[in-house]
């Protein structure tokens, strides 16, 4: 038998420092993800700055997104390196180290970019929520959102308590109450996430009906396909976060690997709602009404063409990196695909229904 050169701590402590570099991995990993989603959004909302004015608010928060992003990485490979590298003869060892300089800045920063990160998540899904919601009317949007906006407001605080407490001497968001605050403002930040997903998934299952009773599905499939309804209601960032919530609110291990996982599904969530954004694929207060429209003049949607600034050419790279998101555009009859060249001699109800389906 080998002989055993492993650190002399208990097997607990080992099992918490393995999991505790296998999220750094998993940390890692999802950020690249998040810098090549970024790029194409990027390039896609400043080549759209002339025909929407959102893209350029767009751009600016996805900016503000991976800029935290990119600190909470910094600091995390930070954290890595002091624990397992500068101060690796430490007493107990790096995880003792770890939970003894939780008041450390790099440590205090790492828990406001997380804090930070799931905000701004969360109140892109808040708002994605409303304006699939305004096609039933503004008051009835503002009724159906008013409950997830005081929730997320009190997740607001409960975060900022979890993160004060987190960064006290001698405590961690392990600790006792840090653990307590923490269970707290993930529990109301899951449950906004689950209620937003519940109430945006409900809403374009009713229209996936309505619309597949009025049109095709070649031409309805952009807005009302299964996989659509998934990206629009971010349900795969709730199912991770209940994941992580179960493992840490039972102070499991595995809790620091998913903690990384869920909050880079999170983000990777948001920029696929916002390329659709971008591209006019994502569901907007006149939607219904256009297909509606379609459906009373017994018309198709418009033809496809290629536009003219070459915003719709997307290089092969664009098109992996937003992967199941363009799977649809080389459908010429997608409904989705309205944007012309006007000096070909579009019509004046293209350009109305143009419009309607703009950012």
């Amino acid at each position: 038998m080998a002989p055993y050169y492993g650190p002399d701590e208990p097997k607990d402590i080992i099992q918490l420092e393995q999991f505790f570099l296998a999220g750094d991995v998993a940390c890692g990993i999802g950020y690249g993800i998040q810098l090549v989603l970024y790029y194409s959004c990027a390039i896609y909302l400043w080549n759209r700055r002339k025909q929407s004015r959102k893209s350029l608010f767009l751009l600016g928060y996805i900016t503000l997104l991976l800029s935290v992003s990119t600190i909470f990485v910094i600091v995390q490979a930070r954290t890595v390196q002091l624990m397992y590298v500068d101060n690796r003869n430490y007493p107990g060892g790096p995880w003792p180290f770890f939970l003894a300089t939780q008041n450390w800045p790099v440590n205090i920063t790492f828990d406001a970019c997380l804090f930070v990160l799931t905000f701004l998540s969360d109140t892109l899904m808040l708002w994605r929520c409303w304006v699939i919601w305004t096609s039933s009317g503004q008051v009835i949007a503002y009724l159906v959102t008013a409950f997830p906006a005081v929730t997320l407001l009190a997740s607001f605080v409960m975060g900022t308590l979890w993160t004060l407490e987190s960064s006290e001497p001698g405590l961690s968001f392990y600790s006792k109450l840090p653990l307590a605050f923490g269970t707290s403002y993930y529990s109301i930040s899951l449950g906004v996430n689950i209620l937003l997903t519940i109430l945006i998934t409900g809403r374009l299952l009713v229209y996936r009906k309505q619309i597949l009773d009025s049109l095709t599905a070649d031409h309805a499939k952009g807005y009302v396909s299964l996989l659509t309804i998934v990206v629009e209601s971010a349900a795969i960032y709730s199912v991770c976060a209940f994941l992580f919530l179960i493992t840490y609110s039972v102070n499991n291990p595995a809790n620091q690997v998913l903690l990384f996982i869920s909050c880079a599904a999170q983000q990777i969530v948001s920029y696929l709602i916002i390329y659709r954004l971008a591209d006019g694929r994502a569901w907007g207060k006149d939607t219904m009404y256009a297909m509606s429209t379609l459906q009373t003049k017994g018309e198709k949607p418009p033809p496809h063409k290629k536009r003219s600034d070459g915003v719709n050419n997307l290089s092969a790279f664009h098109a992996a990196t937003v992967g199941f998101v363009l799977s649809e555009d080389n459908n010429p009859d997608d409904i989705t695909s309205r944007h012309y060249d006007h000096s070909e001699g579009q019509s004046s109800q293209d350009i109305e229904l143009d419009h309607q389906y703009a950012v």
